[in-house]
């Protein structure tokens, strides 16, 4: 691990069930800085200069805990124990049925009801950055196992934040964790129409009903992103908008750890965020639920497509098909897999 300059802090921000939360800060050499909280191992913040050198946040969030105790869309959060879905809200391992809680319809989602965007993570403060550590009883949520998640947020002068989950289980079990931050890279929070996406991606899921994948995979062809406008894909008049929940399978990268899944980029400020990852797939989630009982960091509440998630992750309901990769967790392993987000400019 490379040790960091960056300067951390942290203040209390409030409790939940009896325990304490703390809102930190993590503020590299340029006075960039990143703030994460305890709750739910989650990313509050990222305020970052755009092309003119103003500094303002990129991400969506709230100002208080409340917000994120109220909160029913998963922002900033970390998703665990299995990020995205599974169908029929079970899946077999071995000679056993495990029966998971149907959170969404008849599915589960992002670990269901018990998932970790709404528990305490205990938390450590090194030289090497900020480390979040939760215990997940054997059978919470219904999946097998006493698990072990450890977040580790690194914030660095380059302003790259890198996110690297670290898992171990005493029992086989099924392990699939990611960030859920919604990124709007404007100045203005005007909605996210106008980002320009590029995935590295030649072939991506079929969806199914409730957007669980049939199983086959398929080219891109029309749905690919080459430097596209987010709205030349979406269905955008007037009365109704169809945005996008796809699952894009990452070009395979030979020589690098982290491959290059994603650039977005808003021309008007002149952000662009480069996201390179060790995991195999990035969902493209264009916000279409998006709904906040709270305010956010401009003083208002938040709608559809006021941000965007590209979810670093392996493929929705894998332990119901052969041939996406396996996402079983063996007792004596270790679940590696790592995101870094690069925040940069581009030439306006």
């Amino acid at each position: 691990m490379n040790k960091s300059t960056t300067q951390i802090t942290h203040q209390e921000w409030g409790q939940h069930a009896g325990e304490p939360v703390y809102l930190f800060k993590m503020e590299n050499t340029h006075g960039a800085y990143v703030e994460l909280t305890n709750y739910g191992a989650t990313l509050v913040s990222v305020v970052v200069p755009d092309a003119r050198g103003v500094y303002s946040n990129v991400v969506l969030g709230f100002p208080s805990l409340q917000g994120y105790l109220d909160d029913s869309c998963y922002i900033g959060s970390t998703i665990g124990r299995y990020a995205n879905r599974i169908g029929g809200a079970s899946f077999k391992l071995d000679s056993a049925t495990w029966q998971l809680e149907n959170n969404d319809g008849e599915n589960t989602n992002h670990g269901g009801n018990h998932g970790f965007n709404t528990r305490v993570f205990k938390y450590a403060i090194t030289a090497e950055g900020l480390f979040f550590i939760l215990q997940s009883p054997d059978g919470e949520g219904g999946y097998p196992g006493n698990l072990e998640l450890t977040v580790h947020y690194q914030w660095r002068d380059l302003n790259e934040l890198a996110i690297t989950y670290y898992a171990s289980t005493d029992k086989r079990t099924i392990a699939n964790f990611t960030n859920h931050a919604y990124f709007n890279l404007s100045n203005n929070g005007a909605k996210i129409f106008d980002h320009t996406l590029t995935v590295h991606a030649g072939s991506m899921l079929q969806n199914g009903t409730g957007y669980i994948p049939t199983g086959l995979i398929e080219p891109v062809g029309s749905r690919k992103f080459s430097n596209t406008a987010i709205r030349s894909k979406m269905l955008v008049n007037e009365t109704y908008i169809t945005g996008l929940n796809d699952c894009y399978i990452l070009d395979e990268q030979p020589g690098t750890y982290h491959k290059l899944a994603a650039e977005l980029t808003e021309k008007k400020s002149g952000r662009k965020l480069e996201i390179f990852t060790t995991c195999p797939s990035l969902i493209v989630y264009t916000g279409d639920y998006l709904l906040s009982e709270h305010s956010g960091h401009r003083g208002e509440r938040y709608s559809p497509f006021d941000g965007m998630c590209l979810e670093c992750q392996y493929y929705p309901d894998s332990p119901t098909h052969p041939n996406f990769p396996s996402t079983v967790l063996n007792p004596g392993d270790t679940y590696r897999e790592s995101i870094i987000y690069k925040f940069g400019t581009i030439v306006v």
